[in-house]
């Protein structure tokens, strides 16, 4: 959009227009039945009505049609523009009601309306700089949008909250923080959503502490505020300080609504916090908080994430009526707990009940395929979804595609897919193929889809780490300090493992190899005990994953003190025999904790459920979900 500056709008104004006919019945009845208007076949006998009793050039009547046309999900704004050209006087509150609809910005530029009305003599008023820079705002259009900040202060209209508020809006959505705050601190009266408004965009544009500061500051804090900075913190993974904000929250007596519910039971999904997540549920299903759409796909996607599927699959059966995306959601959740066959089942029903699946759907769906070994069913779900849809294949769907055959073994397919993808390969698909050329020793193809991998995502350490891996089981020490010097060189450090436990509504976190829990004594004890016993029923450490080129005794050692190890063991000094241990674990598990995992389920009687980088494992009686197949 070329940055012509704005007419103002001339000191001459239209005369009055000429009077309506005069009041009648007929007028009276006409002008009532467009607030009742439902459809625009019903709208269109009133238009045609309006022309006959002369009322197609009346602002009022006219402007009470264009409402329905500009606002009404079932409106049409094309209509209403035709209608405005059609006016010969139009007044502000038309072109405000014009300004208001939602689908503005994708259908006509708000600022040619704006300019028309100037063009017009139309003069602007207080309502007519909110909207119009709400429409901006959703277009991000950062130059008109100054533009328009100057006829606000040209006009006189600056001391106006509403307006302001948006001109903040405005310019933390293009990315401006310095400029919106400077709007902010000039405001004469700030109102909470002048705040809150601050609150949201410092966090979206990851100023998360600013936003902090500013939300102390305020003076006064409704849901709204609240909600914005608990999900500012959600929003960057700093899931404690969520929990911390929430707390103080509920002792300030906050009434929970269901985007602070949506924000909380997201930051439970990401600490695997389950039992804090059950009683956001609880409070929801109590309290008769609207369990809309997003809502119950929320709920669904928690339960899934934290290990309880059967929960998730009774939520998602218990709702009347189910979107898009609770069916991708349940399927997803079906994917990451290794469960491909009920997966395929869901998909099937979703079919029988005539709701679309889109290319998300296709997604879950090959991931699922993929996690259990359903190669047959894999390829025919991929055509399936060409052929049947007409969906075309995105980089996701070629990088499951990828997965599932690389972890089968079947490189030269795996490779043909890659060869034949109408777009580039990105570093998600070739890292599929890596992690394969991982699981079945492929250390020729890992060693040119590695370094391939590396280049496209050069700060990723877990690349690194995976062909250093590859390269140390098959003992080529030097490759592994070649990859040790690149990290190094490239200021690329290793993610540290990390897992969490919930216990009694609280979640520990512990690194490997950490002593700063305050139960840290009796929990390498405990370890200590934990290791004993699966040794005498067959454990032997795996110390292939231990890069160091170091006798095997002391290459056991840091093995025995991985963070799912001490999680599992702090969750069998708090848990009875039967009794399950939910933990989640930044990293993709390691076949030593994953072997150990099997066993200790066994002596010790407990279901460890283990939610990984990569998907769930449920450690039962020796057993593990994934069949080993991961």
């Amino acid at each position: 959009m070329a940055t012509t500056p704005l007419p103002l709008p001339p000191s001459t104004q239209w005369p009055a227009p000429a009077p309506p006919p005069r009041s009648t019945d007929a007028r009276r009845a006409a002008v009532r039945a467009l607030d009742a208007c439902a459809s625009m076949r019903e709208l269109q006998q009133h238009h045609s009505q309006l022309v006959r009793l002369g009322l197609a050039a009346d602002n009022d009547a006219v402007g009470r049609l264009l409402r329905f046309l500009a606002l009404s999900p079932s409106g049409d704004l094309h209509y209403a523009l035709r209608v405005l050209r059609s006016l010969p006087r139009p007044d502000p509150f038309v072109f405000n009601t014009l300004l208001r609809s939602p689908s503005l910005s994708s259908h006509h530029h708000p600022l040619l309306l704006y300019s028309q009305m100037l063009l017009l003599s139309v003069p602007p008023n207080k309502f007519t700089f909110p909207p119009l820079l709400k429409a901006l705002c959703v277009s991000s259009s950062l130059e008109p949008g100054k533009q328009v900040h100057a006829h606000v202060l040209k006009l006189g209209f600056h001391p106006d909250t509403y307006s302001q508020n948006n001109l903040i809006n405005l310019y933390l959505t293009c990315g401006l923080q310095e400029d919106a705050r400077l709007v902010f601190d000039k405001m004469i009266e700030k109102d909470v959503v002048s705040w809150t408004t601050m609150v949201s965009g410092c966090s979206r544009l990851g100023l998360v502490n600013v936003a902090r500061d500013l939300f102390d500051e305020m003076p006064d804090r409704n849901s709204v505020s609240w909600n914005a900075m608990i999900a500012g913190y959600v929003q960057s993974g700093r899931f404690k300080e969520a929990f911390d904000l929430f707390e103080r929250m509920r002792e300030e007596g906050v009434v929970l609504d269901k985007f602070v519910a949506a924000s909380m039971l997201a930051a439970c999904t990401g600490l695997g916090a389950l039992e804090q997540g059950k009683w956001i549920h609880g409070y929801i299903e109590q309290s008769g908080i609207e369990l809309d759409s997003k809502l119950a796909t929320t709920i669904i996607d928690m339960y899934c994430k934290c290990g309880c599927l059967e929960k998730a699959y009774e939520v998602f059966n218990g709702l009347e009526e189910k979107g898009l995306s609770s069916w991708n959601c349940m399927i997803g959740g079906f994917a990451m707990h290794g469960r491909g066959e009920d997966a395929i089942e869901l998909y099937k029903e979703m079919e029988k009940k005539s709701v679309a699946p889109d290319d998300i759907t296709h997604v879950n769906l090959l991931s699922a395929c993929a996690h259990s070994g359903l190669v047959r069913e894999g390829k025919y779900y991929f055509e399936h979804m060409v052929h049947d849809y007409s969906i075309q294949p995105k980089v996701e769907h070629f990088g499951c595609m990828v997965d599932l055959l690389g972890r089968a073994g079947l490189f030269e397919e795996a490779k043909k897919v890659i060869d034949e993808m109408p777009m580039e390969p990105d570093a998600g698909v070739l890292g599929a193929l890596l992690g394969a050329c991982r699981i079945h020793g492929n250390v020729e193809l890992g060693d040119q889809i590695g370094r391939r991998v590396i280049e496209l995502d050069r700060k990723n350490s877990g690349r690194y780490v995976l062909l250093a891996n590859l390269y140390a089981s098959a003992g080529r020490w030097d490759e592994v300090a070649d990859m040790r010097k690149l990290m190094n060189d490239r200021g690329v450090n290793k993610e540290p493992g990390c897992s969490m436990i919930e216990m009694c509504g609280v979640v520990s976190e512990f690194i490997a190899g950490g002593k700063s829990h305050p139960q840290a004594k009796e929990i390498y004890f405990k370890v200590d005990e934990m290791l004993q016993r699966i040794k005498s029923e067959g454990y032997v450490p795996d110390t292939a994953g231990v890069l160091h080129d170091i006798d095997e005794e002391e290459k056991e050692n840091p093995l025995y003190y991985h963070s799912e190890k001490l999680a599992i063991a702090y969750g069998l000094l708090h848990t009875k025999p039967g009794e399950t241990i939910r933990i989640s674990k930044n990293l993709r598990v390691c076949k030593d904790c994953h072997s150990a995992s099997k066993l200790i389920s066994k002596v010790f009687d407990r279901v460890i459920v283990v939610r990984d980088r990569n998907r769930f494992h449920h450690f039962y009686g020796g057993e593990c979900s994934c069949k080993d197949y991961w």
